[in-house]
């Protein structure tokens, strides 16, 4: 299992360990209670960086119950995670972003069938240096930052009254749900892209590394990784005409962080959690204690009425 950084156990979810095993643990999918029921074998994960932590602390906490489960979670990025799964080389995919039509296709060619769960809200978050003397972009200014073609190269190009500053980008590979997102939903008018004059990369590690070490830096990912490094980020506010909105758990849930909040999934491969002990036992544990492992990695929790239609898509699985 990866573990380093961001892919160690994620803050809080050592404590979560402790909480699971003071309440016995969840009913598994073998019907045991606490000691996994006696499934074993392996679980093969992939996909979004985003949705990486909350997938691998799933894995790490169901280890602490059962180690006869072994569960490896990659973080190839949402695309290329459905690559990885509709080839049948996975069991559940990660994902930022619904999949698309022709991924659907190549599954339903492919004979894969699978469920769609969410499993939590991102704040898409936009970050710049911490000494940038800028505080908020209307989402206007973000489009003309990031639009397929963009020539903005200093801040002022953006306002006036901005420093004048040049802008070193930051950003997701076009691998990432995160990168489609940003294209699609906020650049929007049927963009697939962005601009392409950025330092990529698939890793949000690397992208809080560069921006926070570049001065006039600006890039933007899920808002976990913006609170797991905001002692040396400064996260924007968004402006979308009603005011600057900061990104946070309340504003993404109440739907004020806008157009940036965005659900999270995961993907699992509907005949893996019939004929694989394994699966069906992670994939129970994981949405049987959701709102734990999602305040643990940081995330913000599904309300109830969603949680609601994922643990009923979760029971159809059964």
């Amino acid at each position: 299992m990866i573990t380093s950084m961001r892919r160690a156990l994620v803050p809080g979810v050592a404590g979560l360990a402790l909480v699971l095993s003071a309440c016995g643990g969840g009913q598994t999918a073998s019907g045991g209670e606490g000691d996994g029921g006696g499934a074993s074998g392996s679980v093969a994960v992939d996909g979004s960086s985003t949705v990486f932590p909350m997938s691998n602390a799933a894995a790490e906490l169901l280890s602490e119950e059962n180690p006869n489960v072994q569960v490896s979670v990659g973080e190839s990025g949402t695309g290329g995670g459905f690559e990885k799964f509709c080839a049948g080389e996975t069991d559940i995919s990660d994902a930022s972003r619904p999949i698309e039509d022709d991924e659907a296709k190549i599954c339903e060619d492919e004979g894969i069938e699978y469920t769609e769960l969410q499993v939590a809200t991102d704040a898409l978050t936009v970050v710049v240096h911490p000494d940038l003397a800028v505080d908020c972009l209307t989402t206007d200014q973000l489009i003309k930052l990031w639009e397929p073609g963009s020539k903005v190269s200093n801040w002022k190009d953006l306002d006036p009254s901005f420093p004048d500053q040049e802008i070193s980008l930051f950003g997701p590979g076009t691998d990432s749900g995160t990168y489609d997102y940003m294209a699609a939903d906020v650049i929007g008018e049927e963009s697939e892209t962005t601009r392409d004059d950025y330092e990529a990369s698939e890793n949000d590690n690397v992208l809080v590394q560069g921006v926070a070490g570049t001065e006039g830096a600006t890039g933007y990912f899920g808002y976990s990784y913006y609170e797991e490094n905001a002692d040396t980020l400064k996260a924007l506010s968004i402006d979308d005409g009603n005011g600057c909105v900061e990104p946070s758990a309340e504003t993404a849930r109440a739907g004020e962080y806008t157009p940036l909040s965005r659900p999270l999934f995961i993907y699992v491969k509907n005949s893996a959690y019939a004929d694989n002990a394994a699966v069906a036992e992670y994939v129970d544990f994981y949405i049987e204690n959701l709102p734990q492992i999602a305040e643990a990695a940081q995330f913000i929790p599904l309300d109830d009425a969603t949680y609601e239609e994922t643990q009923s898509a979760v029971e159809g699985l059964g």
